[in-house]
């Protein structure tokens, strides 16, 4: 039986990994950079409306996240009226291969949830709405 040192000198995760996946995977990070990879800088206003669900709350959260890792680069451009613009920094851009490979996977392996809604009523195994 390993010791716990001994089990965790067996784990290859790598730290980076971990790092790139927590960033990414934290609840909309994702939609946010694909959709500034697809669209180019946005106002502020204009990513909200682009992700249908994300709140001005979460939103601010995740660009400050973003900002602050250097994925993002926010930009005030001087008024009147004061203009605030969010792009992709290079280091956001390399993300583009990541993310498609991520939604080709998707695609292949989940199902979107409008269809998971779908079967599970067909099915009588549909949620509540808790």
């Amino acid at each position: 039986m390993a010791t716990p040192s001994e089990s965790s000198d067996a784990c290859r995760c790598c730290p980076q990994l971990h790092q790139a996946v927590e960033l990414i995977g934290r609840r909309w990070s994702g939609a946010i950079i694909e959709v500034l990879r697809q669209d180019g800088p946005l106002r502020f206003s204009a990513l909200v409306q682009a992700i249908p669900g994300l709140s001005d709350r979460l939103c601010s959260e995740r660009m400050k996240e973003l900002e602050a890792r250097g994925v993002v680069q926010r930009t005030v451009h001087a008024g009147p009226p004061v203009r605030v613009e969010y792009a992709l920094t290079p280091m956001g851009r390399e993300l583009g291969p990541a993310l498609a490979e991520l939604q080709s996977w998707a695609q292949r392996w989940l199902e979107a949830p409008d269809e998971a809604a779908s079967a599970g009523a067909a099915t009588g195994r549909a949620r509540s709405s808790d």
